[in-house]
């Protein structure tokens, strides 16, 4: 049975003045990957987060674990060939929070349906034995069953091909408490706050705790920088005149009622007017529809959707829906930040036509004090990328060789392969279903019509490590994702939840309410 998490204890292995093997900066896909692949190694690990686990671009993605049809388009067989192997490693992994997804593609001309078809082909060579189901020409009456709300006029038919979805917040949440199974120490809310160097070389890292001020100097052995799209920001804490590694870009997401889009098939519109590619995905009894790219070389904490890209989602599903939703029908809006190589960079190889132009390629670099940074890619990949981040940092720190063990390596929830995953909110619990059921308040929801109960809320606080409303209300449920108004009712009776689990000090409560209310506003959309 699962052990509750206690931020003391941990806090406390930071006093102690034993140095780390592996020091993790960043709680995102990649950071909890990194902690994962060197706790099971056997390294003593510690993953610290600035703010809370996959706050940033890891909660916000488009919820899809797939190869990357699009890259097809420009060629980057080695990168998809590679996503799809990853595709059916997360598949079989996380089976509790990653399924199996149809897609279809309509086309609106017998040239573009063949087109596809020949594209998707590939896809399913690339995939070879890993392949979900082979993809399918369809005619023009199998194209509207499968998606019942798509645009009738000119319809020709269709192209379905399979990939996978999945809830990403709650896929961070099983890595870090996979990651502390095995060993390992992660911390949120203790940001690092300057590196520490030794004869020249990176030896550990000053850390402050958010909630309470204390510092803590924590030695390692070798430190991974892992923070998505603020990776130059901890590039020059080490050297100052770094150059830029990352073009980062937005991509925002708009969440609509299921009946837009009814059915269990996704909708993949393969080229807009502006060359770019827009999915609506039904996602947790919503549709999700994304995504923009758009540069934002700003890099607020808090990224919001700019007027232009709300209004290019609402065209782009007029254009294919017989009833385009309108602003009003928003259920959500939330925007996320991709951390893309710089093109000029000598391991990314792309033109310069504007960010949609990059790939999800991933790098990983050594600074001249022997900081490993790593960085781009995307969440399908996130094993691999830490798999190599781990291999390059304890080469450079010395320590023991141990093999990878995260290729098999079931995660945190996963049900054995005799119980089959369901496809719940219940389900996405895998093997600590039957505790959250022992837990008060499994039948009071905090929102009618929607699946989140108050033992969910007491769970996050005693096992998944929230500390805040907005932890629970954007990671551990999924509430503000999908009705944003829904989640500001609810603040009031999680907070009190909170209040009796936690017990925080009056005005650290008072600013957390406030801060749940200010990102509810966020998530809703301006009229």
């Amino acid at each position: 049975m699962a052990k509750p998490l206690r931020r003391e204890d941990d806090l406390a292995a930071l006093r102690d003045g034993h140095p780390w093997d592996v020091l993790v900066i960043g709680g995102g896909a990649t950071g909890l990957g990194c902690a994962v692949d060197a706790a099971a190694r056997g390294y003593r690990t510690l993953l610290v987060e600035a703010r809370d686990f996959a706050a940033g671009t890891s909660s916000r993605s488009t919820k899809l674990i797939h190869g990357g049809v699009r890259y097809l388009r420009q060629g980057d067989l080695v990168l998809v060939r590679q996503a799809l192997r990853e595709r059916a490693r997360l598949l079989h992994n996380a089976a509790h929070l990653v399924q199996p997804l149809p897609f279809v593609i309509p086309a609106w001309s017998a040239i573009d349906r063949l087109f596809y078809a020949g594209g998707l082909k590939l896809y399913d060579t690339l995939a070879g034995w890993r392949n979900l189901e082979s993809s399918a020409l369809l005619d023009r009456a199998e194209t509207l069953a499968a998606l019942p709300g798509l645009r009738r006029a000119g319809l020709t038919g269709g192209v379905r091909y399979w990939d996978g979805k999945f809830d990403d917040a709650r896929l961070a949440v099983a890595l870090m408490r996979t990651a502390a199974g095995l060993g390992a120490t992660s911390l949120n809310y203790l940001p690092a706050t300057q590196l520490i160097k030794a004869g020249g070389r990176i030896a550990g890292a000053w850390l402050r705790d958010a909630e309470t001020g204390e510092g803590f100097e924590v030695r390692a052995r070798t430190v991974i920088n892992a923070t998505g799209v603020w990776a130059d920001k901890v590039r020059r804490l080490d050297d100052p005149n770094a150059a830029p590694l990352l073009t980062p870009s937005q991509g925002i997401h708009l969440v609509f009622d299921a009946d837009f889009l009814p059915g269990g098939n996704a909708l993949l519109v393969p080229k807009t007017e502006d060359g770019r590619v827009v999915f609506a995905i039904p996602w947790q009894g919503r549709v999700l529809l994304g995504t923009t790219d758009t540069a934002r070389p700003d890099l607020p904490a808090e990224p919001q959707p700019l007027a232009g890209e709300i209004d290019f989602l609402l065209h782009a599903a007029a254009g294919v829906l017989e009833r385009p939703p309108q602003r009003a029908d928003i259920r959500s809006v939330f925007a996320g930040l991709r951390p893309l190589l710089h093109p000029e960079h000598p391991q990314r190889a792309a033109d310069k036509s504007g960010t949609a132009a990059l790939s999800r390629e991933h790098a990983v670099l050594v600074g001249d004090s022997g900081l490993v940074t790593v960085t781009g890619g995307k969440w399908t990949t996130y094993r691999r990328m830490a798999q190599e981040a781990v291999e390059r940092a304890a080469e450079l720190g010395g320590l023991h060789a141990a093999p990878c063990r995260t290729r098999d390596l079931k995660l945190h929830g996963c049900p054995p392969p005799t119980q089959a995953a369901g496809h719940d909110i219940y389900d996405s619990y895998g093997t600590d279903a039957p505790l959250l059921a022992m837990l008060p308040g499994n039948d009071q929801h905090l929102h009618a019509g929607l699946p989140y109960t108050e033992a969910m809320v007491r769970f996050a606080l005693r096992y998944e490590a929230a500390r805040t409303v907005e932890d629970i209300l954007a990671r551990r449920t999924r509430l503000l994702f999908l009705d944003a108004q829904a989640a500001e009712a609810a603040i009031a009776r999680v907070g009190e939840i909170v209040a009796e689990e936690l017990a925080p000090p009056p005005e650290r409560f008072a600013a957390m309410l406030a801060a749940a209310r200010d990102s509810a506003r966020c998530f809703m959309p301006a009229q």
